[in-house]
């Protein structure tokens, strides 16, 4: 929600601290302020402090004397009498005084920034050269502190919107409808005494009183912030538009502060030993801009996104946990802090695993499959499963009469029968399997009839759709149809894929082949990818023949017109190998084919070349593409690539 824009709180949903609770502290950390933890328990895990968290943390006093303060049910939605009669202790509510306080004004509009416009190259000038350049991961926390430090030397006093969370007033509340609580406040920055205490500023509310809220009352916010002694997080508050220049550049340092900690900072930094954090943070902004630009699919930047935020919120609830213990912890709350702290380390491998350059694009490859090889079966045969509601003679007269079937109305039961050798036939219809990214075998699934009729749709509460691991997997005559999974929608982890005459219409990423894996595409058509159609990881091998790949690279992100990606992707060191025969690549928003490699290593072409571009047709081009082909392994003959929205065949630098 806008600063500007404003929301009514419920008729009797909003009541003022009696005298009796006006002396009772709440803590209170809402997002991008400082959070002071608890002294953690002897039995409990190590876990560091956190600066800046994603919501509030507060004890169970701090809960208790919120929800005395607040009620946010409507008058609609008041429990019954039976309900009231086991209140009545409680103090009684009042409703909104509207009459006698009026609405408070709109807020006026916040200074805006640059920074979150700011290219790579500036981002990283900016944090690696500039502020942390020599700096060591326990050494970040005092950079920013010296940082702001000095830019707030620029004006002791200004105005400005303090934008705290909702919990702080609200026991109950619409997170889409109220995203924060804003009020217009009069800021007073004190000379810094420690780390922590240039964080922390001095805020008093000044007329006319101003909120989001419209009829919030003015007695609550005075009430809250005498409980806070008047002392808010500086990141939670954001300077206004309308005063001097000194202003603006305050209302920047704050922004690059917050963008530290909300983007580059991890909890982890300083327990790791890194010689250089700067390239540490370096990699983190490029993995930011690599998700702004559309370089990392849609799909797999909510994942990361996700990730992030579920790591942010264990930790957040391990610490209540622990502050909650009163005593020396009992077995099971030892326990129950040890299963919390390894799912935090579970989360933060993961999160380590998305900064490295090789799993940019597609996120952390950790096997999906954990299901073990089962071979062939003890008696050596092979069984052909029909995958039919009712089979018919009709079904298996064109097999052999030695053909040993089993019918099943269920594809995931037929992969879940298979071994090594067998033979899944599917039949016109609609089905669903969670097996097909579990294939550990070497078997074949196919379908009878057209390939349009044999529709395999996957299940959208997961992330995989099909996933190979075994030596030789064929798929064959079959419409795969992605619906919310966020892998690609075949990824070939190691072994042999082969697709052959398949419809494969993405809703995430497209086929992924992951290095020291192969695959053999022909006679398909690949669409719909957030991503590139085809994305071949360093060391991997593919065979594409007589396929079409189109419309590929339909990036959901703000600003789609930077990314690359598009029918066919390579990454190289080591270079994979890629052979392609009579392909039509046309209609994808990005390049037709494009080839990443590293910054460091120009050994295809020189560096200008290279900026110059590389569409086909050109003679200087075609010498170059030539090089290419013979550095990477790469053989193309008669493909048809054309009216891709960047161009044909592109060599990037990553």
């Amino acid at each position: 929600m806008a600063s500007g824009s404003r929301a009514p709180v419920p008729e009797g949903s909003l009541r003022t601290l009696s005298p009796g609770r006006r002396g009772e502290k709440v803590v209170s950390a809402p997002t991008g302020g400082a959070v002071e933890a608890e002294a953690l328990k002897s039995a409990a895990p190590p876990v560091r402090s956190v600066m800046a968290s994603p919501r509030p943390v507060k004890g169970r006093a701090g809960r208790e004397a919120a929800r005395r303060r607040l009620q946010l049910l409507p008058v609609s939605q008041a429990e019954g009498p039976g309900e009231r009669a086991e209140e009545e202790d409680e103090e009684p509510l009042l409703s909104v005084p509207e009459e006698d306080e009026g609405e408070a004004q709109p807020l006026p509009p916040v200074c805006v920034s640059p920074m979150r416009g700011m290219w790579r190259k500036e981002s990283v000038a900016l944090y690696c050269d500039e502020l942390l350049q020599g700096c060591k991961a326990e050494d970040a926390d005092e950079a920013m502190s010296k940082y702001l430090s000095e830019k707030l030397k620029l004006k002791d006093k200004w105005l400005g919107v303090w934008k705290t969370n909702p919990e702080l007033f609200f026991v109950k509340y619409e997170e889409a409808s109220i995203p924060f609580v804003g009020i217009l406040v009069e800021v007073t920055c004190k000379p810094r005494q420690s780390l922590s205490s240039c964080f922390k500023v001095t805020v008093s509310v000044v007329e006319p009183f101003s909120s989001n809220i419209a009829n919030i009352p003015r007695d609550l916010v005075d009430e809250i912030l005498e409980e806070l002694e008047h002392s808010v997080p500086l990141l939670e508050v954001y300077p206004v538009e309308g005063q001097d220049s000194d202003i603006h550049d305050i209302a920047l340092a704050l922004e690059v502060v917050r963008f530290f900690y909300d983007f580059l900072w991890r909890d982890w930094d300083d327990e790791e030993s890194c010689e250089t954090y700067a390239a540490l943070i370096e990699e983190r902004i490029n993995l930011w801009c690599d998700i702004q630009d559309g370089t990392i699919p849609g799909p797999i930047a909510q994942r990361f996104k996700k990730t992030l935020e579920k790591y942010k919120n264990k930790r957040v609830e391990l610490i209540e946990y622990q502050s909650n213990i009163k005593e020396d912890p009992s077995a099971a709350e030892a326990v129950e802090c040890w299963k919390k702290y390894y799912e935090i380390v579970m989360l933060c491998g993961l999160l380590k695993m998305w900064e490295d350059l090789r799993l940019r694009v597609h996120g952390p490859f950790f096997p999906r499959i954990l299901r073990r090889r089962k071979g062939k079966r003890d008696f050596g045969k092979t069984i052909t499963h029909i995958v039919a509601k009712v089979m018919t003679p009709d079904m298996v007269k064109d097999l052999s009469s030695d053909t040993l079937l089993q019918q099943h109305d269920d594809l995931d039961l037929a992969l879940d029968s298979c071994y090594s050798g067998d033979t899944v036939v599917i039949f016109p219809g609609e089905y669903q399997a969670v097996n097909l990214a579990l294939l550990t075998d070497d078997i074949i699934i196919k379908g009878v009839g057209k390939r349009e009729e044999i529709i395999i749709t996957s299940e959208a509460c997961r992330d995989s759709f099909v996933v190979s691991k075994a030596d030789n997997v064929k798929l064959m005559h079959l419409s795969l149809i992605q619906q919310g999974t966020v892998d690609g929608i075949v990824v070939v982890e190691s072994g042999h894929l082969t697709l052959e005459n398949c419809i494969l219409k993405c809703e995430g990423t497209g086929v992924c082949v992951l290095t020291g894996a192969a695959l053999t595409i022909t006679d398909s058509e690949i669409t719909g990818a957030q991503g590139a159609g085809v994305e071949l990881y360093p060391g991997s091998i593919a065979i594409l023949e007589r396929n079409e790949i189109h419309h590929c690279n339909n990036l959901r992100t703000s600003n789609s017109s930077e990314s690359t990606l598009g029918g066919v992707n390579m990454k190289v060191l080591p270079a994979p190998k890629l052979k392609m025969t009579n392909n039509h690549i046309y209609n994808n928003n990005g390049y037709g084919v494009s080839i990443i490699q590293p910054t460091e290593r120009f050994f295809i072409v020189e560096e200008e070349t290279l900026n110059k571009g590389a569409a086909s047709g050109d003679k200087k081009d075609n010498n170059m593409l030539s090089k290419v082909m013979q550095n990477l392994n790469l053989e193309m003959n008669n493909n048809k690539i054309e009216a891709n929205l960047k161009g044909d065949i592109r060599i990037i630098t990553s």
